[in-house]
C-alpha cells in the first residue's frame, strides 16, 4: 500500500492530550493523514472511538499505545502499533504500569508546596479527571494556568525534570515487558523519539541491541519531538540496526504542540516504513 503521510504518535484527552479522539481524527484527516494511530500513554480507552472516527473519515487506522519504561535510571517510551487493544496481557500490563500514579502525584504536589506552589494535586486533577492517568503534563498545565510559568516547556525546565523540585521518579514497566506485551497483542514495538533521551553512545547501543533482542522492530525517525538536524542522525541509526522507521507528530494540543498532525517531512526513501509490517483489511 502506497502510504506516505502516516501519523503514528499522538495523544488525546484520554491520557494527556487536550482533544477528543474524534477531534484528533478530524484534524489528522484535514491535514492529509492517510494512516493514523492514537497512542495515549499507558492506556487504550480511546481506541474504539479513534478507530470508528478514522474509518468514518476514510483513513486507515492501526491501534496504538505509548508505554512508559524504566531503563538506565531514565524513562523511555515504547510505542506499540497495530495492537489488539482487547488483548488481556496488554490490558493487564498497562494497568500494572499505571499503578502508583496517584501516590506519585501526591508526592509531586507535596514537593511543589515546599517551594511555594500550593494546591498542585487538586489543580492538576482539574486537567486530568482520572487519577490513574495523572501525569507531569497535567501538573504543567496547572502551573501555566496559575502563571507560575509562561508555558509547558518552562514548567518542565524549572520544576518537573530530574533534579528539580517537582520531579518524582517512578518504576514503570521494564523494556522487555513493554515489548513482550506489544508483540503478544499482535503489534509492532517502536522506540519513541530516541533523540530525547540523555544517553551516551554506549548506552544508546545497549538500548537498541536489547530492544531488538526482546523483539522490537522500529524506531521513530521523523517525529515532532526531534529537531530537523536529528532526522538524518536517526535515519543512520535505523539503517545501522536494521529498524523499520516510524513517523509521528507526538501531537498533544493545538496550544502546546510545535508540530501539527500530518505536517512532518516524509520518511527518507532509504528506510523501510514501519507500516510495511502491517496487514490492512
Amino acid at each position: 500500500m502506497n502510504i506516505t503521510n502516516a501519523d503514528l504518535h499522538c495523544h488525546s484527552v484520554v491520557s494527556d492530550g487536550t482533544l477528543s479522539p474524534e477531534d484528533l481524527a478530524s484534524r489528522a484527516k484535514s491535514n492529509g493523514v492517510e494512516l493514523w494511530s492514537l497512542t495515549d500513554h499507558d492506556v487504550i480507552g480511546g481506541q474504539d472511538r479513534a478507530r470508528n472516527a478514522a474509518v468514518a473519515l476514510g483513513m486507515h487506522y492501526v491501534g496504538g499505545v505509548e508505554i512508559s519504561v524504566s531503563w538506565m535510571s531514565q524513562t523511555i517510551h515504547i510505542v506499540g502499533l497495530n495492537i489488539d487493544p482487547d488483548h488481556l496481557g496488554l490490558v493487564n500490563g498497562l494497568r500494572q504500569t499505571r499503578d502508583g500514579r496517584i501516590e506519585r502525584g501526591h508526592l509531586m504536589a507535596r514537593q511543589l508546596a515546599n517551594v511555594g506552589v500550593p494546591g498542585a494535586y487538586e489543580g492538576a486533577m482539574q486537567f486530568c479527571g482520572n487519577p490513574e492517568l495523572l501525569s507531569r503534563t497535567h501538573f504543567a498545565r496547572f502551573l501555566v494556568d496559575k502563571n507560575y510559568c509562561k508555558d509547558i516547556e518552562e514548567v518542565f525546565t524549572r520544576y518537573l525534570t530530574p533534579g528539580k523540585p517537582g520531579f518524582v521518579d517512578h518504576a514503570w514497566a521494564t523494556l522487555q515487558e513493554a515489548v513482550t506485551w506489544i508483540n503478544a497483542a499482535g503489534g509492532v514495538a517502536v522506540i519513541a523519539h530516541p533523540g530525547r533521551y540523555r544517553l551516551n553512545e554506549l548506552q544508546k547501543d545497549e538500548l537498541y541491541k536489547s530492544f531488538k533482542e526482546y523483539g522490537g522492530q522500529g524506531i521513530e525517525v521523523i517525529t515532532g519531538s526531534h529537531a530537523p538536524y536529528q532526522y538524518h542522525e536517526y535515519e543512520k541509526v535505523a539503517l545501522r540496526y536494521g529498524f523499520h522507521a516510524s513517523r509521528g507528530s507526538d501531537f498533544h494540543s493545538p496550544d502546546e504542540s510545535h508540530t501539527d498532525l500530518g505536517t512532518l517531512p516524509m520518511l527518507p526513501s532509504s528506510l523501510k516504513p514501519i507500516w510495511s509490517l502491517f496487514n490492512f483489511n
